[in-house]
């Protein structure tokens, strides 16, 4: 492993990798022992990679396609979620510690055939229950960029490992901010997509349209090629998009014309913003209307703390109703002594709910989904901050909090995420605003029901006005 190899491994993106591939100037081979050489340096100061699949990664670069859009990327899965057959299939909890993944799902299908190599699978909160990454089963994650504040969650092991430099893009998931508060956190980007763009099979729907599938990256362009690989349903699925007129990775190198772009810094719950993350999507604003956009301040106008109860109702009995399935996979009801107590608290929350009231939540959120959507369809773009504060300390959002009320009222820093899940819009955190010691600010930019191409142009515009690319934290390669 030459020093001239980890170099650009650690200084290009994915496409730039792929691209060195296709031209026969590096082999996927030689990625992929440069992405192990850096987890084995990088990973026992961070804790991102939990489980590590190198005999998979070594196998499936020996026969990679090198046309394909992402030929012999180095790339990690989520231990949620996502399904890799033979692999370890735990969403971190002890409940379900040594089963494996019997199958792969879609999603993995089309990561294979876009050329990605799996090295490993990346740490998450117990089924994704926390904006935090800090799993009992499998320990804290650190972010790269300061030891003691949080990476985010629940997709915090990607995102910690793509601002690290051991893969250059990731699979991470979206419930309720889950890739775009980790991006924020560690200083990279993060799109969740329209609901209904990219399919769940073998599931049919999460949390009502609330979960999405994308990555964790370090390059719009790179986030706009893998929505490329992974964007499509299949037949029966609930939720339909419109479909785009080119391919997302065009359409994101477009100049967009002018803009009508609102924005907001007052959380719609009443609750206090950081200055610093208020000046950063100021900045923000100021450098959208420096495009010639039409840029004005404009308020979310609904009732976020009754909205963020519901939703958490609705989460809870989608998650007992989860662990009455799982029942049957591991052959024994769920105790307690199982999971966390975030997750029993919730499972019984769940239990206890009646289904007239669990309908009733569904069509509460459905009203305020379309209350969003169309607030927002006079602007082409909202921007606001994807997190109200900096990152927390490690140990903030605790999942050993046994007052569930108590720990929901922490997930509210994200105010200004929850609401694009309700309302399946496509939003976007960008890494646009750091303070003076290097921790990074994201700032989040919502676009219309399936208009990806206009969020991701504007990210594009940003990216070569505010640039990020050479910025690296404390651990990195």
């Amino acid at each position: 492993m030459t020093g001239s190899l980890l170099k650009t491994y650690a200084n290009s993106d994915a496409l730039d990798l792929a691209g060195l591939v296709k031209r026969g100037e590096v082999s996927p081979m030689e990625l992929v022992e440069a992405a192990i050489a850096l987890v084995e340096h990088l990973n026992p100061k961070l804790n991102a990679v939990i489980h590590r699949l190198y005999d998979v990664g070594r196998a499936s670069a020996a026969m990679v396609n090198r046309e394909a859009p992402f030929a012999g990327v180095p790339f990690l899965i989520k231990e949620l979620v996502t399904s890799w057959k033979g692999a370890p299939f735990t969403n971190s909890s002890r409940y379900l510690k040594g089963i494996v993944a019997a199958g792969d799902s879609e999603i993995v299908r089309r990561i294979k055939a876009a050329g990605l190599v799996t090295i490993g699978k990346s740490n998450a909160p117990e089924f994704g229950l926390s904006i935090a990454t800090e799993p009992k089963l499998y320990g804290t994650t650190r972010n790269p960029w300061r030891d003691e504040i949080t990476v985010g969650g629940s997709s915090g092991g990607a995102a910690a490992a793509v601002a690290a430099r051991m893969v250059p893009i990731a699979d991470a998931s979206d419930g309720a901010g889950s890739i775009r508060i980790p991006a924020s956190c560690c200083g990279i980007v993060g799109l969740k997509p329209s609901r209904g763009r990219i399919t769940l099979s073998p599931a049919v729907d999460c949390w009502y349209g609330g979960v999405h599938s994308l990555c964790c990256a370090r390059s719009v362009r790179d986030t706009a090629a893998y929505l490329d690989a992974l964007a499509g349903g299949l037949p029966g699925d609930p939720y339909t998009p419109p479909e785009p007129e080119d391919s997302w990775l065009s359409l994101s190198t477009r100049m967009p014309r002018r803009l009508r772009i609102g924005f907001t810094v007052t959380p719609p719950n009443g609750a206090p913003i950081d200055p610093r993350v208020k000046a950063a999507v100021l900045a923000t604003a100021k450098e959208l209307e420096g495009f010639g956009h039409i840029v004005e301040e404009h308020g979310m106008p609904f009732d976020a703390n009754a909205a963020w109860k519901t939703y958490a109702h609705m989460i809870a009995v989608e998650l007992a109703a989860e662990f009455e399935w799982l029942e049957t996979k591991v052959g024994r009801p769920v105790t307690r002594e199982d999971v966390e107590a975030v997750t029993w608290e919730f499972i019984e929350r769940g239990r206890s709910i009646r289904g007239t009231d669990h309908a009733r939540s569904v069509e509460d959120l459905r009203r305020i989904g379309r209350i969003i959507a169309s607030d927002l369809l006079p602007y082409d773009i909202l921007v606001t901050p994807t997190l109200t504060q900096l990152p927390r300390p490690v140990g903030y959002y605790d999942m050993g909090e046994t007052d569930l009320d108590r720990y929901l009222s922490r997930w509210m820093d994200a105010v200004f995420a929850f609401p694009f899940n309700i309302s399946g819009l496509p939003a976007i955190s960008l890494p646009l605003g750091w303070t003076p010691d290097e921790i990074p600010i994201g700032v989040q930019l919502v676009g219309r029901y399936g208009d990806e191409a206009t969020v991701l142009a504007a990210s594009t515009q940003l990216e070569t006005a505010m640039p990020w690319k050479d910025r690296r934290p404390l651990v990195s390669a």
